[in-house]
């Protein structure tokens, strides 16, 4: 009991003295301990091999969706499999996560399941520390829907938990989807130039110059959300100087950013802007948009995640040849091979400890990790769940088979950075609007450098001693 409360004090502690959220999610967190009501959360229902979670099978469950890349008719295909054992579901679909979310979070009446995702994202270290957020640990504990002989944390992709604690062994988000993330680009779109994907930072240029010449861009991107860069450079960074580098700068380690790596990598990355490889107009749109455009072949290469071949199957021509590569490495003295990229899990659900039905809210993430459902979110999606084997013997659209593929040659060459949880503001807005200044061209990349250190250094003083930390 001792070790729980140790935990707990820990957490509160680090997101306490973080100041790290945003300015409408603070003043609206900072009120929100001691909200709800114990009372009006339903009963326990009976414990059973059926119900090893004990849901009150009379009770209904509220269930919010962050309608995104991956919509929601996985979540409402998912919510007629609990229906069968269980209670009705409440469905509300929503981009605004935060803005919604937040107000009923502080009420202390919130929905039973959040899909806390997008740009409206909330910050759960804060919520942790305000005792918002239920531990799942008995999820993880109980018998998966499949094989009542193992239980659910048996079942996942290596990473899948880990992602979801904080400072502790509790588990507070669930990750779901498995993202891979790498360069998306048209293999016809490259095979019309006669060129190969570049292995090498020379290959790239070389690539993008040619592609110039036939009025293609080389690049675009989500200028509007420039944390999707991070989704090329993260990796670019760890190839270049090995994965410590990365583990520094989730640690907001003094001088992480001025590592030569990083130096590299920017000048690198800068070098697209500066020999007009970019897009036009790119700063100003969002990733609808850049994706958009990439589809209209006015650009080769998009950084970007697994989900966008879901997100942008409207806008994709039939012949399009989606496909996906590890970040472009920069010449033969990386430190890591050119198969090493970014991939976890990801898309995560949590489950609020004021919610009136808790324990049906980890039954519908128990159903979501069965087969069934697991198969239908690929099938829908195009995406990989973290459920182990799920997608095997399924027929994949051609950008998911490419992320699988790259998944496997990847081996062990697999990075997963944490300060996009850890310190979401700070990744998303403060590295992030550097990093986008510098692709405008309004910064070099040495003051870009010099910002993200700035940037990080803040952070680590409001975190304290008792910030995040790889071990």
């Amino acid at each position: 009991m001792g070790t729980e409360v140790n935990r707990r004090d820990l957490i509160k502690r680090s997101a306490a003295a973080g100041a790290l959220a945003l300015p409408a999610m603070g003043a609206l967190s900072s009120c929100a301990t001691g909200g709800g009501n114990d009372s009006e959360k339903v009963e326990k229902g009976e414990k059973s091999a059926k119900n090893p979670l004990e849901v009150n099978e009379k009770a209904g469950l509220s269930v919010v969706i962050f309608n995104g890349g991956y919509g929601d008719e996985y979540a409402t295909d998912a919510h007629k499999v609990y229906e069968r054992s269980f209670g009705k579901v409440k469905h509300e679909r929503t981009q605004k996560i935060r803005t919604r979310m937040q107000p009923l979070l502080v009420k202390g009446n919130p929905p039973d399941v959040i899909n806390n995702s997008g740009a409206e994202q909330m910050d759960v270290a804060s919520l942790i520390s305000k005792d918002q957020v239920a531990d799942l640990t008995p999820l993880l504990d109980a018998p998966s829907l499949d094989d009542p002989d193992k239980k659910v944390r048996d079942t996942l992709l290596p990473g899948t938990i880990e992602k979801g604690q904080f400072g502790g062994e509790e588990v507070y988000h669930f990750n779901y989807s498995y993202t891979v993330y790498g360069t998306w680009y048209s293999k016809p779109a490259l095979e019309k130039l006669e060129v190969e994907y570049p292995k090498t930072w020379d290959e790239m240029l070389a690539v993008c110059a040619k592609a110039k010449k036939e009025g293609i861009a080389g690049w675009t991107y989500a200028g509007k959300h420039p944390y999707y860069f991070a989704f090329t450079l993260y990796p670019f960074i760890a190839k270049i100087g090995g994965p410590d580098v990365i583990k520094a700068i989730d640690n907001l380690e003094p001088n992480a950013w001025r590592h030569d790596a990083v130096k590299k990598a920017f000048e690198a990355y800068h070098e697209l802007y500066a020999k007009g490889y970019v897009l036009k107009g790119t700063p100003g749109i969002d990733h609808i948009q850049s994706q958009t455009q990439w589809n209209k072949g006015r650009a080769l290469f998009l950084p970007n995640g697994s989900w966008v071949e879901n997100e942008t199957k409207k806008t994709t021509p039939k012949e399009f040849g989606m496909a996906v590569a590890p970040s472009t490495g920069l010449d033969k003295s990386d430190a890591m091979p050119f198969e090493t990229i970014w991939a976890e899990a990801s898309e995560p659900f949590m489950v609020p400890a004021q919610a009136k039905n808790v324990q049906g809210g980890m039954e519908w993430l128990r159903v979501m990790l069965g087969k069934e459902s697991a198969q239908n979110f690929t099938k829908l999606v195009s995406a990989l769940t973290c459920v182990k084997g799920a997608a095997d013997g399924m027929d994949l659209m051609p950008g998911l088979t490419a992320a699988n593929g790259m998944h496997k040659a990847a081996g062990e060459n697999i990075i997963v950075p944490r300060l996009p949880d850890w310190h979401i503001e700070l990744h998303k807005d403060r590295i992030g609007g550097a990093i986008a200044t510098m692709m405008a061209g309004d910064i070099s990349p040495a003051e870009a450098v010099k910002q993200c250190q700035q940037h990080a250094d803040r952070a680590a003083k409001a975190d304290g001693a008792d910030k995040y930390k790889h071990a």
